[in-house]
């Protein structure tokens, strides 16, 4: 008798059933951004033309194009000669749609790789009869999808609020592929390394150092120089959105993205499920003794996050406080700014180092509910578990956890002080601004720890209930930015830490706001810890 082997699958084997399978898994999340992306457009783009009204104020605006710092933030300085409101989104709006678009691709590309490898579901999934790239390749699509979606969703956005058809469809179509380039990029650091954290790392890092590059470029030539053309970035925005839209600077995001795609495959064919081109070391046989406690490990994972967002946000704290002596004319000729941005000719410099520390404050305020929500994905896949078993208590374990978070923003907050003080010497001559700054970040503490209590409370009760975190830090990053413009009523305003804290340096700091506060944190943890320690652990 001769037995017949079954036939082994092609590489794309089972291709449809993943993707299907991953889009059912993300459906929530590419709806939420693409919704997401939508709201914040369209309500950037109405606050814009509400405060910049007319053709004076747009020259005004166009004043500030010409600092080097400016365009380092947004983008290549086009038609500052006749300035339009097309012109300023385009040169000023694109380069904060793709970053976030970006990253989104970023985070589904490495979900979908590395992340289900180290949990085990595509070895799951490799056990049917699935060829080798089917999980690649659907993890791609799903990228892709998500990049589409938010990509129409920018257009629809644009559209709505009044802007021509055409720019605004390039516009989405920048933003879809600019994203999916990252994504792309996700999936090759997905294959070089074993873990998920250090994949996005990369990723993450190869996006900062494509937006640096293209700053450079831009202020070597504010309309692009051949620096600028080495960042898929500036592929994007050498489109001339509403200036002289042309398509073809697409098509070398394209292309690139088609070779990544393939550098992926070749990738994915020379390694082992699980393992990463490049082979972890070993470590050494025995932990040192500050990682056999809560408190060491927690400030081990904890640390690379934080020296990332903190040297980022500095760099834009330094660019921010550069900017502060330049704008007595910019002011005189758009009133209306002030609608927008609490500032006051009154003492123009202090009143705007006051708004710039207000905005530099949700850096370190998402990081401390981004790291608090981090136990999420940690108790679900078992590691909380693990610590528990070896001996550490709940309480101790979450309390230690917070407690490095809330350092860790706690410095970044002072540094970031410094830093936007440091930019305000530069470019005034006072160094006294440095010192300045520095103390009057420390208002914004209390505002921080108690949106980590937020997070803290909200993940005690359960992990089920994370969302409502990232809901929370979207109403207080919105109320910041667009509460005064969206005439919020007071009294939803007043939910905002960063509301209740008084514009330091240009108002005096009351004590009673910021010690309610302060009480209000310690509540809330305490809460949280309580609620922690009685419920029951969520595995996957």
């Amino acid at each position: 008798m001769i037995l017949k082997s079954r036939e082994s699958p092609s590489h794309v084997t089972g291709l449809g059933f993943i993707f299907r399978l991953y889009l059912r898994l993300d459906r929530a999340r590419i709806l939420t951004w693409a919704a997401s992306f939508f709201v914040i457009i369209y309500l950037s783009v109405v606050a814009l033309d509400e405060s910049y009204p007319t053709q004076a104020a747009l020259d005004a605006r166009a004043s500030l194009m010409t600092n080097p710092a400016v365009i380092m933030m947004t983008g290549p300085a086009s038609a500052l000669d006749n300035y339009t409101f097309g012109a300023m989104l385009a040169n000023e709006l694109s380069l904060w749609t793709f970053l976030p678009a970006a990253i989104m691709s970023i985070l589904l590309a490495v979900r979908h790789t590395r992340q289900d490898e180290e949990s085990g579901r595509t070895e799951i999934l490799r056990s049917l009869s699935i060829g080798r790239h089917a999980p690649l390749i659907a993890a791609f699509l799903t990228t892709a999808t998500a990049s589409l979606a938010v990509g129409a969703s920018v257009a629809v956005a644009l559209s709505a609020a009044g802007q021509e058809g055409a720019d605004s469809l390039a516009f989405g179509g920048a933003t879809a592929v600019t994203g999916l380039v990252f994504g792309a990029i996700a999936l090759n650091t997905a294959q070089l390394t074993e873990h998920s954290r250090t994949a996005t790392g990369m990723a993450l890092g190869t996006l900062g150092l494509a937006a640096v590059v293209r700053g450079i470029g831009d202020v070597i030539e504010p309309q692009g120089s051949w620096v600028s053309w080495l960042s898929p970035i500036a592929w994007a925005q050498q489109m001339k959105l509403f200036v002289d839209l042309r398509w073809w600077p697409l098509s070398l995001s394209i292309t690139f993205i088609a070779l990544l795609l393939v550098g992926a495959v070749v990738l994915n064919e020379r390694r082992d499920l699980g393992a990463g081109v490049f082979h972890s070391r070993p470590g050494p046989g025995q932990a040192r003794a500050p990682l056999l406690n809560p408190f060491g490990l927690a400030g081990r994972m904890q640390f690379g996050p934080f020296a990332a967002w903190t040297i980022g946000l500095s760099l834009f704290a330094v660019a921010f406080g550069s900017l502060a002596t330049e704008l007595d004319t910019f002011l005189d000729d758009n009133p209306q700014f002030s609608e927008w941005i609490p500032v006051t000719s009154d003492d123009l410099t202090l009143s705007f180092a006051a708004v710039i520390l207000r905005y530099l404050a949700l850096g370190p305020l998402i990081l401390f509910i981004t790291t608090v929500l981090q136990l999420v994905s940690e108790e679900r896949h078992g590691r909380v578990d693990a610590l528990i078993v070896t001996g550490a208590s709940r309480p101790a374990l979450l309390g230690a956890w917070s407690a490095v978070a809330a350092t860790w923003t706690v410095v970044m907050i002072l540094i970031l002080g410094s830093a936007s003080g440091l930019g305000l010497a530069v470019a005034s001559g006072d160094t006294a601004w440095i010192v300045r700054m520095f103390w009057a970040s420390a208002a914004f503490i209390p505002a921080i720890v108690v949106s980590g209590a937020v997070a803290i409370l909200i993940y005690g009760i359960g992990p089920q209930f994370s969302p409502l975190a990232w809901i929370f830090m979207t109403f207080v990053s919105i109320e910041t930015f667009l509460g005064d413009l969206l005439k919020l009523p007071q009294w939803l305003r007043n939910l905002s830490p960063v509301n209740q804290t008084p514009l330091v340096p240009f108002d005096d700091a009351h004590a009673p706001p910021l010690l309610m506060m302060v009480g209000l944190a310690v509540t809330l943890t305490a809460i949280g810890t309580i609620s922690f320690r009685r419920r029951n652990l969520t595995n996957m």
